[in-house]
């Protein structure tokens, strides 16, 4: 009776072990659940400066205030007969 539960024993421990570390089992899967959601997360993030990026090409090719933006902000350019002030704060004395 020993030898038969033994043989059993055996039997169930050879059965469960591909469900626990063979190639599909669930560990596997876990693992593969947590890179998914971060592949999704990573996708997200992705998508979010593409439409951003796009936006911006939109507005660039649909019309003059987008490239006007671009050229007073990047490259500090005003229009003709345009006057540009410039203010600079007084710098602060440092205590020694």
């Amino acid at each position: 009776m020993k030898i038969l539960a033994l043989v059993l024993a055996i039997l169930i421990i050879g059965i469960q072990y591909p469900l626990w570390l063979g190639k599909g089992s669930w560990l596997r899967a876990w693992d593969l659940d947590h890179k998914l959601a971060a592949q999704r997360a990573s996708n997200a993030g992705l998508q979010a400066r593409n439409d951003t990026l796009e936006a911006d090409v939109r507005d660039l090719k649909s019309g003059y205030e987008g490239i006007e933006e671009r050229a007073r902000s990047e490259l500090g350019m005003v229009k003709r007969d345009e006057l540009f002030f410039q203010f600079i704060e007084p710098r602060t004395p440092t205590r020694r």
